[in-house]
This record gives structure tokens, sequence and C-alpha cells, in this order.
């Protein structure tokens, strides 16, 4: 099964409101989840289906501050380029902004808030990444469906419907922040109407994608971990399942070096000297392990 060549995106916009105070002073995007900002996690999803070319969606002030965080990619081995969203329109606002970066290519776009965690979900993403026409998106089973998106399939994996917050949800599968599209995304996002919270609505895109048979879902099963880590609770969840699964087996998750280094994107020396950047936290000894394996 080959995999279609795809560029991703991270959002990294919005306000962050409902994680102020701790958001009024920084983007969301850039606070911990235990060892790592938040950015790392969906970061190292994309660097996991094999995409070097990616661009990250921020806001106008913040900017500056992922470029000193993330640079141009060249560490890991891989390209940057930086999006600007003015006012937070919508997560498919972010295929208009990235429409000239995507030039018709298909692409792989994520939400900088999320983190996906398990062994078998390498293989959702290859199995994604494989798939010329359509959009496929993935689907958690969760107690609280009426928060999210909730798609609604039969048997076979074919989608039936998709509804955004629903009052009386037709499935309890929420639609997780992760988005496989072919070229025509940006050219379908044009076509999509403001909703009553003045956004330009992921579900909406989704929903031409479905209209023309051409919508997908991936069920992750098996152990695997969806976090959406964009309020309080949810934040200090995802900092305890990292600090448990790490303490536990004695890896670190997420960590874009590494994923780099076993990529072949860098080399033993390059691994090397950014441990060396990070001497002093556990975090650059970590990296120095995963050199001497």
């Amino acid at each position: 099964m080959s995999e279609i060549s795809r560029k991703g995106i991270i959002i990294a916009g919005g306000t962050g409101t409902r994680l102020h105070p701790s958001t009024i002073a920084t983007s969301k995007q850039l606070i911990p989840i235990y060892d790592k900002p938040m950015i790392y996690y969906p970061l190292s999803v994309l660097m996991e289906a094999g995409i070097r070319e990616i661009m990250i969606v921020t806001t106008p002030h913040e900017q500056i501050n992922f470029k000193r965080l993330l640079g141009d990619g060249s560490k890991w081995g891989i390209n940057f380029t930086y999006g600007i969203q003015n006012t937070p329109r919508g997560i498919a606002e972010a295929l208009i902004i990235a429409e000239d970066f995507l030039n018709g290519e298909h692409c792989v776009l994520i939400l900088g808030d999320n983190l996906f965690y398990g062994e078998t979900f390498s293989n959702g993403l290859q199995k994604a990444m494989s798939l010329d026409d359509g959009a496929t998106i993935f689907g958690y089973r969760v107690n609280d469906p009426s928060r999210y998106g909730v798609v609604d399939f039969d048997k076979s994996g074919r989608v039936l419907s998709i509804e955004e917050k629903p009052v009386a949800p037709k499935s309890y599968y929420a639609v997780t922040g992760l988005y496989f599209y072919d070229g025509n995304a940006s050219k379908y996002a044009h076509m999509i109407r403001p909703s009553g919270r003045h956004e330009l609505e992921i579900t909406s895109l989704n929903k031409i994608y479905l209209s023309k048979e051409l919508l997908k879902v991936n069920i992750l099963r098996g152990g695997v971990t969806w976090l959406d880590t964009g309020t309080h609770k949810s934040l200090f969840e995802a900092a305890q399942f990292v600090n448990v699964l790490q303490s536990r087996q004695g890896i670190r998750i997420c960590c874009p070096e590494v994923i780099a280094y076993k990529n072949n994107w860098i080399t033993k020396s390059d691994i090397m000297i950014l441990a060396k950047d990070l001497e002093k936290s556990g975090y650059g000894d970590y990296l120095l392990k995963v050199c001497d394996s």
C-alpha cells in the first residue's frame, strides 16, 4: 500500500480562552504537557506519518515565539512555513490560509492541542496516507459526544452523517482533530459560509466531502489514546498520562528529535548536538540514551 505525498498543517492559533488565565500571556500550544511543549504532540503525528513540509498557523503576536521554539525545522530534517490567522475564524480557514503553501497537494490538518498515542495508531496513519481521493477523519468513542462533532457510520465504515455538537447524537463517536484531505480541500473551504459562531466550521468542509460520497472514517481502537488538551482538566489529565506512561516504560513519547533520528532525517551526530543543548534536563539525557541504544 503506497503512501500519497502530503503536506501538513498544524493549527496553533486561537485565544485559548478555556485555559485563561494561563494563556493570557502565551499561546496554549506553547505551554507544557508534562515535559514538552503542547505543539510537540501534534507535530509528532505528522512526523510519524512521514510528512516533512509543514505549515504552522499562529496568531500574529505569537508567531515569533513559535519561531523561537521550532525554528525553520532544519534541526529535525523538516521544513516549517508559518501562516497567520488574524482572528479565530474557524478550523477550515487554515486551508485557505495555507492555499499557496499546499498548491493543490494532498494534506493532513491537525489541531495544535490534540494528543494521539498508541501502538496501533501508526496503522491508521498509514491507511489514511494511502488514500488518493476524498477525505479521511478519525472517530473516537467518548461518553459525552454532544461536546464534539459526531460521526455516524454503517458496519462497513461508510459515513452516514456528521453533526457538530448535536443535542441528540446518533453515535458515541467524536471526530478527533486530525483530518486527511485530497487536493481539493482549499477550494472547498472557500465554499463554506460562516456558522452562527461566525466561523468556517471544519464539519461544514467534511459535509462537502460527504455529499460527494468521498468522506471516510477510521475508528481509533486497540489501546489508542486521544486527548483534547484545551481545558485545565484535560491538560492535567494529559500530563498525568504522559508522566505515567513514560515512567513505567522508561521512554519519552512524541519527541521530534527521536522521530527524526529514527526516520533517518538527522544523523547520530545531529541528535547528540541537540541533546547537548538540553543537557541540563532529563530530556537531553534521554536523547543521549537514544543515541547509545
